[in-house]
């Protein structure tokens, strides 16, 4: 059965790319479309699309309300296709709003300016991802009975960093891993994200207003600071060298991403040995499960998001496998769980 996908759009010209573009793809069908996000909300109970596309900047009814209204009523997976990379924080507020992911509208308009490879390829993974009703009116979040809290552990030595790896779904819940954590967090945080190319700086924009630490692209040559959370550059490697310092790696052949998880947690690693903490949340594929068994063979400590809590279990899941991950642990619980781990007793 095709993938159904209903378009949101309200430029003719970038409407018509889009179902161009996607009838290229013989496993996808463009069910409906609609040119602001009310007469969205009207057609896609009947349509029952697998996966929503659509555009930021609209009248009658934007994105961001849009996104808000579908998830309360027809909870779907939701594509943010924006020209406006460059106010990528709006993306962001998106995502946040309930949409699953984000991708680049060429501002020339060209169709041979769209990552055609790109986008169907998004929309094939967001067809499998699960997503929850959202309530209009936020509630708070109790702690359920069938998830104890995390047991307290007593670090081997004092933990000297935290690395983090994420794909589909990762900016939402990177957020919530770092919320909890004081501005005066003791060791740095490094993070490889998988994102679209343009949106990074966006990322990391949104995410210095979601956290009390400074939120920053890594540099190279760059030292890791403690209360400081560094992001892979677009189209680097992020690895720390001899010294102690950030250097930035091009593609490595045996990778399929880059950045690389992977290649981050490795080379964290191969520096701080089981002074090392890895974090591998939610994401499509493997990347970081190798990554992980590399800390866990040093004696740094392995956490991966449940899939209760995944929007897409894929990586936590491959390092489960690999039988490499010491604790499993729901979103809402990590940045408690990694607070009580730098804190503790050497």
């Amino acid at each position: 059965m095709p993938i159904r996908v209903f378009l949101v759009e309200d430029s003719p010209i970038a409407l018509n790319i889009l179902q161009q573009l996607l009838q290229t793809a013989p496993d996808l069908e463009v069910v409906g479309t609609a040119t602001n996000g009310k007469a969205a909300l009207l057609k896609i109970p009947e349509c029952q699309p697998h996966v929503v596309c659509t555009d930021l900047y609209m009248k009658e009814m934007d994105g961001c309300e849009f996104t808000r209204q579908l998830m309360a009523r027809y909870p779907r997976p939701i594509l943010v296709i924006s020209v406006a990379v460059g106010e990528a924080q709006t993306a962001f507020e998106l995502l946040q709003a309930g949409a699953t992911d984000v991708f680049p509208k060429p501002s020339s308009g060209l169709m041979a300016d769209y990552n055609r490879s790109e986008l169907i390829n998004k929309i094939r993974v967001l067809a499998g991802v699960k997503v929850f009703t959202r309530p209009l009116r936020a509630t708070p979040t109790v702690p359920t009975a069938s998830a104890p809290p995390p047991p307290k552990v007593a670090s081997p030595q004092r933990l000297a960093i935290v690395g983090i790896g994420a794909s589909t779904g990762g900016p939402q819940a990177i957020a919530k891993v770092l919320q909890p954590l004081p501005a005066h967090f003791p060791v740095p945080i490094v993070c490889t994200q998988h994102i679209s190319l343009g949106f990074l700086n966006g990322l990391v924009s949104w995410l210095s207003q979601e956290t009390k630490l400074r939120v920053t692209v890594a540099m190279a040559g760059e030292m890791p600071q403690p209360g400081v959370v560094y992001f892979a550059p677009d189209r680097h490697n992020l690895e720390i060298d001899r010294r102690g310092k950030f250097y930035l790696t091009p593609a490595d052949p045996h990778e399929r991403h880059c950045p690389s998880v992977n290649v981050m947690f490795r080379s964290l690693a191969a520096y701080y040995g089981e002074a090392v903490v890895g974090v591998l949340l939610t994401g499509m594929g493997d990347d970081g499960a190798v990554g992980m068994r590399a800390i866990a063979s040093v004696g740094g400590i392995t956490i991966a998001q449940d899939e209760a809590t995944s929007v897409i279990f894929g990586m936590p899941k491959e390092a489960i496998a690999l039988g490499v991950v010491q604790y499993v642990l729901p979103i809402d619980r990590m940045g408690v769980f990694l607070q009580e781990l730098v804190t503790s007793p050497a």
